[in-house]
């Protein structure tokens, strides 16, 4: 299998996973994202192009707007290059809160443990992974060594667990779903 089909593959499995923990149709009336199917709201869903009801959403159809807007978009296939288990984690935090706000939380952390710019330089916490950010994560990732990895998947879920307690906070409504987001998506 070529790298290029092999990547795919490996992005079809992280994606079969968030639409696992995501589940099928719901509407639950204190989200904002209105009715969902296989993790995609309505509003995602028109703006890729589906225009059918959303209980009728095909699963692939899911998976090609997740591959698109939240995998290859975001350039998170660039750090599965890098790290899988680091392209897992940003892509199911784009998935639940922007990837423009998964890839922020990695810019801060890259940031954060570049011992002042010693190992590497700052680059712009813009939430938009190009040559920068992904220069700095191979800095990061040789620089730290074998421990790079662990620790930056902490740094990635203390913001994302931050994040959610801040959103619940600042709408009341989120509550409803604040402890599963850290029972099924915050893990330290």
């Amino acid at each position: 299998m070529d790298q290029g089909a092999a990547t795919m593959n490996k992005i079809e499995q992280i994606i079969d996973t968030t639409i696992g923990k995501e589940g099928g149709y719901a509407n639950h009336p204190d989200d904002k994202g209105g009715e969902t199917m296989w993790g995609i709201t309505k509003v995602v869903a028109r703006r890729n192009g589906y225009y059918g009801e959303m209980r009728s959403m095909p699963r692939p159809t899911a998976v090609d707007i997740y591959t698109r807007e939240f995998f290859t978009g975001p350039q998170f296939d660039k750090v599965l290059q890098r790290s899988i288990p680091l392209a897992e984690e940003l892509f199911d935090t784009g998935v639940l809160s922007g990837p423009g706000t998964a890839s922020r939380f990695l810019q801060v952390a890259l940031n954060g443990f570049n011992n002042q710019g010693k190992l590497y330089g700052d680059i712009a916490t813009d939430g938009a992974i190009g040559k920068g950010t992904l220069a700095a994560l191979d800095a990061y990732l040789d620089k730290r060594g074998a421990s790079a990895v662990v620790v930056m998947m902490r740094a990635l879920n203390s913001q994302q667990g931050a994040y959610f307690l801040d959103i619940s906070q600042t709408r009341e409504a989120n509550e409803s779903f604040t402890f599963g987001w850290f029972l099924n998506r915050v893990v330290i």
